[in-house]
């Protein structure tokens, strides 16, 4: 593990962010024992020094992902995501052809897991969330899934203005437009025909970007994270290369 890095796109001495590869968790969970790599650890092994996470990406989301350098900075910096003033875009590719815009205002009921949340209050109210979205492409594609003869996918920019757990892959369940490769709240027929016809075998949805007041220096900080090669793939088989 020690000769494995991950792509640093920003850093000073309080914070560094990377692009966080989609199947790699931010750090150890309950849900997934065997699992062995984790970003966090990773991350620390890269700099030399404890880091400290101010905010999470699901396990087969990529994207920017940022550390705090010691706690009072985390605290600073999480601060900021608690009162939603930082800005995250996210991309995603969805089944169907989506608004052109549009605003999700639904709540949504905290996710528990058996394991890891046993402690966990069962009976809590759903929480406030809201996601605001562009649709930036459209193609429809002469495959067949289920009962249709084509299948129709969207190119969509996504900005949560909340920050709940899987809030962006249930929203868009939620408008009937699940994001591609979501194996929880997606359609696995068009799980199966992206793995299947064009070797696609991640989540859809990436972290494009993060935007913030570096806690010390008060400047706006903005931190830009690539894709990667099998998204880019999917997006050209798609014909939208010169849409990111």
């Amino acid at each position: 593990m020690c000769d494995e890095s991950l792509e640093i796109l920003y850093q000073d001495e309080h914070l560094v962010a990377v692009n966080k590869p989609s199947g790699l968790l931010v750090h150890r969970s309950m849900i997934d024992k065997h699992e062995t790599r984790f970003a966090l650890q990773m991350v620390r092994n890269q700099v030399g020094q404890h880091v400290y996470p101010v905010h999470r990406l699901d396990k087969p989301t990529s994207g920017v992902l940022l550390f705090a350098l010691n706690p009072d900075i985390a605290k600073q910096v999480g601060e900021q995501f608690a009162a939603h003033t930082i800005e995250k875009t996210y991309l995603a590719v969805v089944r169907g052809f989506t608004d052109e815009s549009g605003i999700i205002d639904y709540a949504l009921k905290e996710e528990l897991d058996k394991k890891s949340d046993k402690q966990a209050k069962q009976d809590k109210a759903p929480q406030d969330a809201v996601t605001h979205y562009k649709r930036l492409a459209t193609v429809e594609l002469d495959e067949s899934v289920g009962r249709y003869k084509t299948s129709r996918y969207s190119l969509v920019r996504l900005i949560p203005k909340t920050g709940r757990k899987h809030q962006l892959r249930r929203h868009f369940k939620h408008i009937f437009h699940p994001i591609v490769g979501d194996t929880t709240h997606g359609d696995g027929k068009h799980n199966q025909m992206f793995r299947e016809k064009m070797n696609c075998h991640r989540l859809l949805l990436a972290a494009t970007s993060l935007s913030f007041e570096h806690p010390v220096s008060q400047e706006r900080i903005n931190i830009a994270a690539g894709l990667d090669d099998v998204f880019l793939d999917a997006l050209q088989r798609l014909h939208w290369s010169d849409k990111v």
